[in-house]
Protein backbone atom coordinates (compact mmCIF):
# COMPACT_ATOMS: atom_id res chain seq x y z
CA UNK A 1 0.00 0.00 0.00
CA UNK A 2 1.29 3.53 -1.04
CA UNK A 3 0.64 6.97 0.36
CA UNK A 4 -0.15 9.52 -2.56
CA UNK A 5 0.03 13.50 -2.67
CA UNK A 6 -1.45 15.40 -5.54
CA UNK A 7 -1.54 18.91 -5.20
CA UNK A 8 -0.27 22.55 -6.22
CA UNK A 9 0.44 25.28 -4.16
CA UNK A 10 1.68 28.67 -3.90
CA UNK A 11 5.16 27.41 -5.30
CA UNK A 12 3.44 25.84 -8.08
CA UNK A 13 0.82 28.15 -9.08
CA UNK A 14 -0.93 31.21 -8.62
CA UNK A 15 -3.78 32.68 -6.99
CA UNK A 16 -5.90 32.97 -10.09
CA UNK A 17 -5.11 29.13 -10.02
CA UNK A 18 -5.22 27.92 -6.72
CA UNK A 19 -8.86 29.88 -5.70
CA UNK A 20 -10.58 27.98 -9.08
CA UNK A 21 -9.55 24.45 -7.27
CA UNK A 22 -10.45 25.54 -3.93
CA UNK A 23 -13.01 23.17 -2.12
CA UNK A 24 -15.32 25.16 0.27
CA UNK A 25 -14.73 24.02 3.78
CA UNK A 26 -18.72 23.86 4.59
CA UNK A 27 -19.29 21.08 1.56
CA UNK A 28 -16.60 18.79 1.59
CA UNK A 29 -19.10 15.40 1.74
CA UNK A 30 -19.65 15.49 -1.70
CA UNK A 31 -15.93 16.01 -2.72
CA UNK A 32 -14.62 13.63 -0.49
CA UNK A 33 -16.84 10.72 -1.73
CA UNK A 34 -16.22 11.43 -5.15
CA UNK A 35 -12.56 10.69 -4.46
CA UNK A 36 -13.44 7.95 -2.37
CA UNK A 37 -15.15 6.29 -5.56
CA UNK A 38 -12.13 6.12 -8.23
CA UNK A 39 -11.24 2.68 -8.56
CA UNK A 40 -7.67 3.01 -7.25
CA UNK A 41 -8.31 5.06 -3.90
CA UNK A 42 -8.72 3.03 -0.76
CA UNK A 43 -8.82 6.24 1.51
CA UNK A 44 -8.24 9.76 0.89
CA UNK A 45 -8.42 13.49 2.85
CA UNK A 46 -8.57 16.14 0.85
CA UNK A 47 -6.56 20.26 1.84
CA UNK A 48 -7.82 22.89 0.61
CA UNK A 49 -6.48 26.43 1.98
CA UNK A 50 -5.57 29.99 0.61
CA UNK A 51 -2.05 28.58 -0.91
CA UNK A 52 -2.47 25.32 -1.29
CA UNK A 53 -4.93 22.90 -2.03
CA UNK A 54 -3.64 18.62 -2.10
CA UNK A 55 -5.58 15.63 -2.36
CA UNK A 56 -4.07 12.58 0.29
CA UNK A 57 -4.73 9.10 -0.69
CA UNK A 58 -3.73 5.48 -0.41
CA UNK A 59 -3.71 3.39 -3.02
CA UNK A 60 -1.91 0.01 -4.43
CA UNK A 61 -1.57 0.95 -7.65
CA UNK A 62 0.38 4.39 -7.79
CA UNK A 63 0.43 5.42 -11.21
CA UNK A 64 -3.23 4.89 -11.98
CA UNK A 65 -4.40 6.56 -8.67
CA UNK A 66 -2.69 10.09 -9.49
CA UNK A 67 -3.37 9.75 -12.62
CA UNK A 68 -6.80 9.48 -11.39
CA UNK A 69 -6.34 11.93 -8.98
CA UNK A 70 -5.67 14.63 -11.29
CA UNK A 71 -8.26 13.61 -13.67
CA UNK A 72 -10.63 14.46 -10.71
CA UNK A 73 -9.18 17.57 -9.61
CA UNK A 74 -9.80 19.03 -12.78
CA UNK A 75 -13.15 17.38 -13.68
CA UNK A 76 -14.74 18.34 -10.22
CA UNK A 77 -14.05 22.01 -10.87
CA UNK A 78 -14.99 21.83 -14.54
CA UNK A 79 -11.39 22.66 -15.36
CA UNK A 80 -8.90 21.49 -18.55
CA UNK A 81 -6.69 18.44 -17.46
CA UNK A 82 -3.93 19.57 -19.68
CA UNK A 83 -3.71 23.31 -18.30
CA UNK A 84 -4.07 22.10 -14.78
CA UNK A 85 -1.19 19.41 -14.97
CA UNK A 86 1.18 22.20 -15.63
CA UNK A 87 1.03 23.15 -12.14
CA UNK A 88 0.52 19.78 -10.09
CA UNK A 89 2.25 17.83 -7.76
CA UNK A 90 2.85 14.07 -7.11
CA UNK A 91 4.33 12.13 -4.75
CA UNK A 92 4.38 8.68 -3.09
CA UNK A 93 6.09 6.64 -0.66
CA UNK A 94 8.67 8.35 1.44
CA UNK A 95 8.31 11.59 -0.84
CA UNK A 96 4.84 11.94 -0.15
CA UNK A 97 5.37 11.74 3.63
CA UNK A 98 8.28 13.60 3.75
CA UNK A 99 6.42 16.42 1.77
CA UNK A 100 3.16 16.03 4.07
CA UNK A 101 5.26 15.82 7.44
CA UNK A 102 7.04 19.44 6.19
CA UNK A 103 3.54 20.76 5.14
CA UNK A 104 2.08 20.21 8.70
CA UNK A 105 5.46 21.32 10.61
CA UNK A 106 4.92 24.59 8.40
CA UNK A 107 8.46 24.16 6.18
CA UNK A 108 6.37 24.48 3.05
CA UNK A 109 4.56 27.71 3.91
CA UNK A 110 5.24 30.74 2.34
CA UNK A 111 5.62 32.43 6.10
CA UNK A 112 8.08 29.85 7.65
CA UNK A 113 6.85 28.71 10.74
CA UNK A 114 3.28 30.15 10.60
CA UNK A 115 0.81 27.70 12.87
CA UNK A 116 -2.14 28.27 10.62
CA UNK A 117 -1.52 25.35 8.63
CA UNK A 118 -1.58 22.64 11.25
CA UNK A 119 -4.97 23.46 12.13
CA UNK A 120 -6.07 23.93 8.21
CA UNK A 121 -4.50 20.32 7.93
CA UNK A 122 -6.55 18.96 11.76
CA UNK A 123 -9.97 20.39 10.03
CA UNK A 124 -9.50 18.61 7.07
CA UNK A 125 -8.81 15.43 8.68
CA UNK A 126 -12.01 16.06 10.63
CA UNK A 127 -14.19 16.44 7.50
CA UNK A 128 -12.51 12.97 6.32
CA UNK A 129 -13.42 11.54 9.70
CA UNK A 130 -16.36 12.96 9.41
CA UNK A 131 -17.48 11.14 6.44
CA UNK A 132 -15.22 7.89 6.71
CA UNK A 133 -12.96 8.78 3.91
CA UNK A 134 -9.93 8.04 6.31
CA UNK A 135 -8.74 4.69 7.32
CA UNK A 136 -6.15 2.96 9.11
CA UNK A 137 -3.04 4.39 7.12
CA UNK A 138 -4.12 8.15 6.50
CA UNK A 139 -5.52 7.63 10.13
CA UNK A 140 -1.95 6.66 11.65
CA UNK A 141 -0.44 8.73 8.95
CA UNK A 142 -1.84 12.45 9.78
CA UNK A 143 -1.82 11.98 13.61
CA UNK A 144 2.22 11.19 13.10
CA UNK A 145 2.31 14.29 11.01
CA UNK A 146 0.57 16.60 14.07
CA UNK A 147 2.87 14.64 16.23
CA UNK A 148 6.02 15.60 14.08
CA UNK A 149 5.04 19.31 13.79
CA UNK A 150 4.53 19.49 17.57
CA UNK A 151 8.12 18.27 17.94
CA UNK A 152 9.20 20.68 15.14
CA UNK A 153 7.24 23.48 17.56
CA UNK A 154 8.99 21.87 20.87
CA UNK A 155 12.34 21.22 19.79
CA UNK A 156 12.82 23.96 17.80
CA UNK A 157 12.20 28.27 17.73
CA UNK A 158 11.06 28.34 14.58
CA UNK A 159 8.03 30.23 15.69
CA UNK A 160 9.58 32.26 17.93
CA UNK A 161 10.75 35.59 16.25
CA UNK A 162 7.68 37.98 14.69
CA UNK A 163 8.09 37.55 10.64
CA UNK A 164 5.33 40.36 9.78
CA UNK A 165 5.82 44.28 10.59
CA UNK A 166 2.59 44.20 12.43
CA UNK A 167 3.64 41.55 14.76
CA UNK A 168 7.62 43.21 15.05
CA UNK A 169 5.83 46.13 16.69
CA UNK A 170 4.50 44.14 19.20
CA UNK A 171 7.46 42.36 19.91
CA UNK A 172 9.58 45.67 19.96
CA UNK A 173 7.04 46.88 22.60
CA UNK A 174 7.36 43.76 24.76
CA UNK A 175 11.05 44.11 24.50
CA UNK A 176 10.99 48.04 26.31
CA UNK A 177 7.68 47.48 28.56
CA UNK A 178 8.78 44.02 29.13
CA UNK A 179 4.57 43.35 29.71
CA UNK A 180 1.82 45.29 27.81
CA UNK A 181 -0.68 44.48 30.72
CA UNK A 182 -1.58 48.16 31.75
CA UNK A 183 -0.49 49.66 28.91
CA UNK A 184 -2.65 51.84 26.58
CA UNK A 185 -1.94 51.57 22.37
CA UNK A 186 -3.41 54.78 20.63
CA UNK A 187 -3.56 54.05 17.18
CA UNK A 188 -3.40 57.15 14.65
CA UNK A 189 -5.09 55.82 11.37
CA UNK A 190 -7.01 52.89 10.50
CA UNK A 191 -6.39 51.07 8.20
CA UNK A 192 -5.12 47.25 7.26
CA UNK A 193 -1.81 47.62 9.14
CA UNK A 194 -2.96 49.52 12.27
CA UNK A 195 -6.03 46.96 12.42
CA UNK A 196 -3.16 44.21 12.53
CA UNK A 197 -1.05 45.52 14.68
CA UNK A 198 -4.14 46.35 16.94
CA UNK A 199 -5.15 42.59 17.10
CA UNK A 200 -1.81 41.47 18.37
CA UNK A 201 -1.70 44.08 20.97
CA UNK A 202 -4.90 42.96 21.84
CA UNK A 203 -3.54 39.55 22.00
CA UNK A 204 -0.88 40.57 24.09
CA UNK A 205 -2.77 42.03 26.86
CA UNK A 206 -2.50 45.57 26.03
CA UNK A 207 -4.96 47.44 29.12
CA UNK A 208 -7.02 49.59 26.47
CA UNK A 209 -7.15 50.56 23.22
CA UNK A 210 -7.75 54.28 21.87
CA UNK A 211 -8.36 54.93 18.05
CA UNK A 212 -8.37 57.64 15.68
CA UNK A 213 -8.72 58.86 12.12
CA UNK A 214 -9.89 61.81 9.89
CA UNK A 215 -12.71 59.87 9.04
CA UNK A 216 -14.24 59.63 12.85
CA UNK A 217 -17.04 56.86 11.62
CA UNK A 218 -13.77 54.60 10.64
CA UNK A 219 -12.12 55.11 14.03
CA UNK A 220 -15.58 54.09 15.76
CA UNK A 221 -15.57 51.21 13.91
CA UNK A 222 -12.13 49.98 14.32
CA UNK A 223 -12.44 51.03 17.94
CA UNK A 224 -15.77 48.79 18.33
CA UNK A 225 -14.06 45.58 17.61
CA UNK A 226 -11.68 45.76 20.53
CA UNK A 227 -13.53 47.59 23.15
CA UNK A 228 -12.16 50.33 22.41
CA UNK A 229 -12.03 53.88 22.51
CA UNK A 230 -12.64 56.22 19.12
CA UNK A 231 -11.49 60.01 19.59
CA UNK A 232 -11.32 62.96 17.20
CA UNK A 233 -8.62 63.04 15.07
CA UNK A 234 -8.63 67.22 16.03
CA UNK A 235 -8.05 66.42 19.42
CA UNK A 236 -5.38 63.31 19.54
CA UNK A 237 -2.51 65.08 20.67
CA UNK A 238 -4.60 66.36 23.96
CA UNK A 239 -4.52 62.43 24.54
CA UNK A 240 -0.87 61.76 24.26
CA UNK A 241 -0.29 61.83 27.78
CA UNK A 242 -2.54 58.90 28.53
CA UNK A 243 -0.45 56.47 26.11
CA UNK A 244 2.61 54.72 26.38
CA UNK A 245 2.06 53.67 23.13
CA UNK A 246 1.85 55.14 19.50
CA UNK A 247 1.28 53.14 16.20
CA UNK A 248 0.64 55.46 13.22
CA UNK A 249 -0.46 55.03 9.42
CA UNK A 250 -1.90 57.86 7.69
CA UNK A 251 -2.00 59.35 4.56
CA UNK A 252 -0.18 62.50 5.78
CA UNK A 253 1.80 64.10 3.37
CA UNK A 254 3.90 65.88 6.29
CA UNK A 255 5.06 64.92 9.96
CA UNK A 256 1.65 64.89 12.47
CA UNK A 257 3.73 64.57 15.50
CA UNK A 258 7.14 66.69 16.22
CA UNK A 259 9.60 66.40 18.54
CA UNK A 260 8.35 69.79 20.38
CA UNK A 261 5.10 68.39 21.34
CA UNK A 262 6.53 65.22 22.34
CA UNK A 263 8.92 66.70 24.85
CA UNK A 264 5.61 68.71 26.53
CA UNK A 265 4.22 64.74 26.61
CA UNK A 266 7.18 63.04 28.18
CA UNK A 267 6.95 66.10 31.06
CA UNK A 268 3.21 65.65 31.62
CA UNK A 269 3.96 62.16 31.67
CA UNK A 270 6.83 62.86 34.37
CA UNK A 271 9.20 60.82 31.81
CA UNK A 272 7.70 57.63 31.76
CA UNK A 273 8.94 55.67 28.48
CA UNK A 274 6.89 56.19 25.47
CA UNK A 275 6.95 53.92 22.15
CA UNK A 276 6.68 55.07 18.80
CA UNK A 277 5.55 53.05 15.92
CA UNK A 278 5.83 54.94 12.50
CA UNK A 279 4.54 52.62 9.68
CA UNK A 280 3.59 55.22 7.29
CA UNK A 281 4.83 56.35 4.14
CA UNK A 282 5.73 59.30 3.88
CA UNK A 283 6.47 59.34 7.77
CA UNK A 284 3.98 60.69 10.00
CA UNK A 285 6.70 61.28 12.78
CA UNK A 286 9.53 63.37 12.97
CA UNK A 287 12.94 61.53 13.67
CA UNK A 288 14.58 63.79 15.60
CA UNK A 289 11.46 62.41 18.23
CA UNK A 290 14.09 59.54 18.94
CA UNK A 291 16.38 62.15 20.75
CA UNK A 292 14.01 62.53 23.64
CA UNK A 293 15.35 61.20 26.50
CA UNK A 294 12.28 57.59 27.47
CA UNK A 295 11.12 58.04 23.48
CA UNK A 296 11.71 55.17 20.97
CA UNK A 297 10.77 55.74 17.92
CA UNK A 298 10.86 52.65 14.97
CA UNK A 299 9.73 53.44 11.61
CA UNK A 300 8.86 50.96 8.71
CA UNK A 301 12.29 50.44 7.55
CA UNK A 302 13.27 49.39 11.09
CA UNK A 303 10.86 47.15 11.52
CA UNK A 304 11.63 45.08 8.20
CA UNK A 305 14.97 45.13 9.89
CA UNK A 306 13.68 43.69 12.36
CA UNK A 307 11.83 41.29 10.39
CA UNK A 308 14.45 40.00 7.62
CA UNK A 309 16.49 39.16 11.22
CA UNK A 310 14.11 37.02 12.48
CA UNK A 311 13.74 35.63 8.88
CA UNK A 312 17.10 34.57 8.62
CA UNK A 313 16.65 33.29 12.17
CA UNK A 314 13.73 30.83 11.46
CA UNK A 315 16.01 29.95 8.35
CA UNK A 316 18.22 28.12 10.83
CA UNK A 317 15.84 26.65 13.19
CA UNK A 318 14.39 25.23 9.74
CA UNK A 319 17.45 22.98 9.24
CA UNK A 320 16.81 21.81 12.97
CA UNK A 321 12.90 20.61 11.86
CA UNK A 322 14.29 18.83 8.78
CA UNK A 323 15.86 16.51 10.43
CA UNK A 324 13.30 15.91 12.81
CA UNK A 325 11.39 15.10 9.27
CA UNK A 326 13.63 12.96 8.29
CA UNK A 327 14.02 11.11 11.55
CA UNK A 328 10.32 10.83 11.63
CA UNK A 329 9.91 9.77 7.80
CA UNK A 330 11.67 6.87 8.75
CA UNK A 331 9.88 5.33 11.25
CA UNK A 332 6.83 6.01 9.71
CA UNK A 333 7.98 4.07 6.18
CA UNK A 334 8.98 1.28 8.86
CA UNK A 335 5.28 0.84 10.19
CA UNK A 336 3.86 1.10 6.63
CA UNK A 337 6.43 -1.33 5.14
CA UNK A 338 5.16 -3.73 8.28
CA UNK A 339 1.62 -3.28 6.55
CA UNK A 340 2.61 -5.22 3.52
CA UNK A 341 5.39 -7.12 5.37
CA UNK A 342 3.82 -9.39 8.17
CA UNK A 343 1.12 -10.59 5.68
CA UNK A 344 3.38 -11.74 2.95
CA UNK A 345 5.50 -13.40 5.66
CA UNK A 346 2.69 -15.05 7.34
CA UNK A 347 1.56 -16.08 3.24
CA UNK A 348 4.05 -17.28 2.42
CA UNK A 349 4.72 -19.57 5.49
CA UNK A 350 1.28 -20.97 4.68
CA UNK A 351 2.60 -21.45 1.14
CA UNK A 352 5.05 -23.52 2.31
CA UNK A 353 3.36 -25.20 4.87
CA UNK A 354 0.34 -26.80 2.42
CA UNK A 355 3.40 -28.35 0.19
CA UNK A 356 4.52 -29.97 3.52
CA UNK A 357 1.70 -31.37 4.49
CA UNK A 358 0.55 -32.78 1.03
CA UNK A 359 3.56 -34.03 -0.01
CA UNK A 360 3.97 -35.83 3.88
CA UNK A 361 0.79 -36.64 3.03
CA UNK A 362 1.81 -38.67 -0.34
CA UNK A 363 4.94 -40.26 1.33
CA UNK A 364 3.14 -41.53 4.58
CA UNK A 365 0.31 -42.84 1.99
CA UNK A 366 3.14 -45.24 0.59
CA UNK A 367 5.13 -46.21 3.63
CA UNK A 368 2.15 -47.29 5.52
CA UNK A 369 4.73 -49.53 7.97
CA UNK A 370 6.29 -46.46 9.65
CA UNK A 371 5.66 -46.38 13.03
CA UNK A 372 4.83 -42.91 15.52
CA UNK A 373 8.63 -42.13 16.24
CA UNK A 374 9.54 -42.58 12.51
CA UNK A 375 6.50 -40.35 11.12
CA UNK A 376 7.74 -37.98 13.90
CA UNK A 377 11.20 -37.86 12.56
CA UNK A 378 10.21 -37.54 8.79
CA UNK A 379 7.68 -34.23 9.83
CA UNK A 380 10.71 -32.74 11.63
CA UNK A 381 13.22 -32.95 8.56
CA UNK A 382 10.20 -31.74 6.75
CA UNK A 383 9.31 -28.57 8.68
CA UNK A 384 13.17 -27.86 9.27
CA UNK A 385 13.98 -27.92 5.44
CA UNK A 386 11.08 -25.67 5.02
CA UNK A 387 12.35 -23.85 8.39
CA UNK A 388 15.95 -23.05 6.84
CA UNK A 389 14.70 -22.29 3.00
CA UNK A 390 12.68 -19.78 4.40
CA UNK A 391 14.78 -17.85 6.76
CA UNK A 392 16.70 -15.90 4.64
CA UNK A 393 14.02 -14.92 2.51
CA UNK A 394 12.13 -13.70 5.55
CA UNK A 395 15.12 -12.14 7.19
CA UNK A 396 15.48 -10.27 3.61
CA UNK A 397 11.94 -9.12 4.11
CA UNK A 398 11.49 -8.12 7.39
CA UNK A 399 14.96 -5.97 7.07
CA UNK A 400 13.74 -4.22 4.35
CA UNK A 401 11.27 -2.80 5.89
CA UNK A 402 13.67 -0.17 6.71
CA UNK A 403 14.42 1.10 3.41
CA UNK A 404 12.31 1.93 -0.03
CA UNK A 405 13.28 -1.06 -1.59
CA UNK A 406 11.93 -3.28 0.48
CA UNK A 407 8.40 -3.10 -1.41
CA UNK A 408 10.24 -4.36 -4.17
CA UNK A 409 11.39 -7.63 -2.23
CA UNK A 410 7.04 -7.98 -1.07
CA UNK A 411 6.04 -7.34 -4.88
CA UNK A 412 8.68 -10.02 -6.17
CA UNK A 413 7.79 -12.54 -3.45
CA UNK A 414 3.84 -12.06 -4.15
CA UNK A 415 4.53 -12.47 -7.95
CA UNK A 416 6.89 -15.51 -7.75
CA UNK A 417 4.74 -17.70 -5.25
CA UNK A 418 1.30 -16.63 -6.48
CA UNK A 419 0.60 -15.15 -2.79
CA UNK A 420 -2.66 -13.24 -2.46
CA UNK A 421 -2.49 -9.24 -2.22
CA UNK A 422 -2.45 -7.77 1.62
CA UNK A 423 -5.17 -7.07 1.69
CA UNK A 424 -6.78 -10.17 0.57
CA UNK A 425 -4.22 -11.95 2.77
CA UNK A 426 -6.33 -14.09 5.85
CA UNK A 427 -5.76 -12.41 9.27
CA UNK A 428 -2.41 -13.88 10.36
CA UNK A 429 -2.86 -16.43 13.50
CA UNK A 430 -2.09 -15.65 17.22
CA UNK A 431 1.40 -16.89 16.51
CA UNK A 432 2.44 -14.41 14.04
CA UNK A 433 0.88 -11.06 15.43
CA UNK A 434 4.00 -9.95 16.09
CA UNK A 435 6.79 -9.46 13.26
CA UNK A 436 9.70 -10.37 15.67
CA UNK A 437 7.82 -14.38 15.66
CA UNK A 438 7.16 -14.25 11.91
CA UNK A 439 11.17 -15.47 11.08
CA UNK A 440 12.42 -18.60 9.46
CA UNK A 441 12.84 -20.20 12.47
CA UNK A 442 9.06 -19.48 13.65
CA UNK A 443 7.00 -21.38 16.28
CA UNK A 444 5.85 -24.03 13.64
CA UNK A 445 8.19 -26.22 14.35
CA UNK A 446 12.77 -26.09 15.35
CA UNK A 447 15.09 -26.75 13.02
Amino acid sequence: MNIIVVGLSHKTAPVEIREKVAFAPTAMEKPLRQMLALPTVTEGVIVSTCNRVELYATSRDTDAAAAQLKRFLADYHALSLEELSAHLYELSGADAIRHVFRVASSLDSMVIGEPQILGQIKTAYGYACDYKTSGVILNRFLHKAFSVAKRVRTETQIASNAVSVSFAAVELARKIFDSLNDKTVLLIGAGEMCELAARHFVTNGVAQVLVTNRTYERAVKLAKEFNGKPILFENFADNLHRVDIVLTSTGAPNYILHQRQVEEVIKQRRHKPMFFIDIAVPRDIDPKVNDVDNCYLYDVDDLQGVVQSNLKERQREAKKAEAIVEEEIGQFHQWMAGLDVVPTIVALRRRFDEIRQAELAKTFANLKDLDGKERKAIEAMAQAIINKALHQPITVLKNGQNNPAGDNYVEALRALFDLPAAGEAEEAPPEFKNIEQVSGRGPVGKG
